[in-house]
């Protein structure tokens, strides 16, 4: 059984507090340890979430890479930190992934894609997804430059999933899986408000309707759709349940994916939970729970490679 990595934001958490973490998680052991503690001072503390937490992480090679709000850390498999990335078009990033020699962001601030070549270590090209409400397009940037786009955030873009021939994107406000083949921007699938991590699995694609608090596979032809429960806990078993209350955080909000085959899901949802899901079973197999701070939410997940 697989081992998986996890990035965390804690919404909420004042300076001079931990804000986020990295995690390793393995579900054969049933057990966790924190990585990485990232209690970065720097930061705008305003708002719950703002700049607060690590976001997306994918592995490369003998590399882990990891996206702050602003910029894009590389580390050892030990985590050393080796090398610190920034680029004026990177704010308020969310997830990333690997691709051939690129490696992808989504910063959702400037409703674009920022692409950096691994190889020469360079942020290499971006783009910006446009929409006028029924129909998508994407403009090509040079994010070494000053004359990319103003920081709108309309589409609320939190996913991108890179395959042979296709590029797929979506959003919180996307309300579809926007897939680019090299030539033009369209319309893969459509989304419910509030989605995250939607990518294409089989026929269909997976994602969580975080709304729902739920992970879903859906398939054009309808075989083995489901929709799975993230992780509940009872109400006195959570930390910081005034939160809710005040609009900070919930529990069971459901952020981070993670296939480890054509079957086997990893999801991240408050708090700080980790699930494996079979979706030919239609079942959650085990959580693994490492606070309950409700505040404390898995922002994103990928298959750890390492012993």
């Amino acid at each position: 059984m697989a081992k998986v990595v996890a990035t965390s934001v804690i919404r909420g958490s004042a300076k001079g507090d931990s804000h986020g973490g990295i995690y390793i998680i393995d579900f054969a052991k049933e057990r966790s340890y924190q990585a990485v503690d990232w209690n970065s001072a720097d930061i705008n503390w305003r708002g719950h979430g703002g700049d607060r937490g690590l976001r997306g992480v994918a592995v490369h090679n003998d590399r882990v890479y990891v996206a702050t709000c602003d910029k894009l850390l590389e580390y050892s498999p030990s985590f050393e930190l080796l090398a610190s990335y920034r680029n004026p078009y990177l704010k308020d990033c969310q997830e990333i992934f690997v691709h051939e020699k690129h490696l992808f962001i989504t910063s959702s601030a400037f409703d674009s894609l920022i692409a950096f070549n691994l190889e020469a270590k360079v942020f290499e090209n971006a783009f910006m997804i446009q929409t006028d409400g029924q129909n998508f397009r994407l403009r090509p940037f040079n994010p070494n430059k000053g004359d990319g786009p103003l920081p709108m955030n309309k589409l609320q873009l939190n996913t991108v999933h890179c395959l042979t021939g296709g590029l797929y994107i979506s959003g919180a406000q996307t309300e579809a899986l926007l897939m680019y083949n090299g030539k033009r921007l369209g319309v893969s699938a459509s989304l419910p408000d509030g989605a995250h991590n939607a990518q294409p699995l089989r026929d269909g694609l997976v994602f969580i309707d975080t709304p729902k608090n739920v992970l879903r596979f859906a398939s054009r032809s309808g075989n083995g759709d489901c929709a799975l429960g993230l992780p509940v806990y009872p109400a006195a078993q959570l930390e910081n349940a005034e939160a809710e209350e005040t609009g900070i955080a919930r529990p069971g909000f459901g952020r981070g994916l993670c296939m480890l085959d054509e079957k086997l899901a990893v999801t991240g949802s408050s708090p700080a939970t980790v699930a494996l899901y079979d979706l030919d079973a239609q079942r959650m197999i085990k959580a693994i729970n490492f606070s309950m701070d409700i505040r404390h939410s898995i922002h994103a997940i990928a298959v750890w490679p390492f012993i």
